[in-house]
């Protein structure tokens, strides 16, 4: 569970900085956003749950994506401000929570963890894998994870995001689909049909 020194220190960080990350101006945040979708093992998706949605950044262009976004956040502030991007998107909606804590009652075929999940423990990423899965478990073969994190160690998160990226895999029990490694950041793609969007077009 994340702390509580955590969420005031987020809260804080967005009441201080619509943008703390520079997710605007950053050309590693434009590629990683970049590489993430285009990872995506499916075009289009009817619902996508984005924990940790930050500023909204990514939401926007997942909203995209989707015909149902639900983008949440621990931070009060930052809710706000991503509600302000997805105004345009009639299928987007925003909410305040902190996973695993808490979790949304809906169904959804996509879930995006990105940047989020190395400030939990072991046993809550464990946690929020078997939320992933119960929750995916009745979307048929289109449901997918996408997880994505900086691989670097820094002050408050316990683990890196390669051993975030074990865990989750350990207890998705889901065929592991794309993998990308860089010197700064990992991501991994589950779905429950492992055919390449190659293979589903027949090429």
């Amino acid at each position: 569970m994340i702390t509580r020194a955590i969420k005031d220190e987020f809260e804080t960080l967005f009441v201080n900085d619509r943008d703390p990350w520079c997710f605007e101006s950053s050309w590693y945040e434009a590629r990683k956003c970049n590489l993430l979708l285009a990872s995506l093992p499916h075009s289009h998706f009817r619902a996508i749950f984005e924990p940790g949605c930050a500023s909204g950044f990514l939401s926007q262009q997942l909203a995209q994506r989707c015909d149902q976004l639900l983008a949440w956040d621990g931070a009060q502030s930052a809710v706000e401000y991503t509600a302000e991007r997805l105004s345009s998107f009639p299928g987007a909606r925003t909410g305040h929570g902190w996973v695993p804590e808490h979790w949304p009652e809906s169904d959804f075929d996509l879930i995006v963890l990105s940047e989020m999940v190395y400030y939990l423990n072991e046993h809550d990423i464990s946690h929020l894998a078997e939320r992933c899965r119960t929750t995916l478990n009745r979307s048929g073969p289109i449901a997918s994870v996408v997880a994505c994190h900086w691989r670097h160690p820094f002050d408050g998160a316990p683990l890196g995001g390669e051993r975030v990226h074990e865990i989750l895999h350990s207890h998705l029990h889901m065929p592991h689909v794309a993998r990308w490694r860089d010197e700064d950041f990992c991501l991994d793609v589950w779905c429950v049909d492992p055919q390449t969007p190659a293979q589903r077009e027949q090429r």
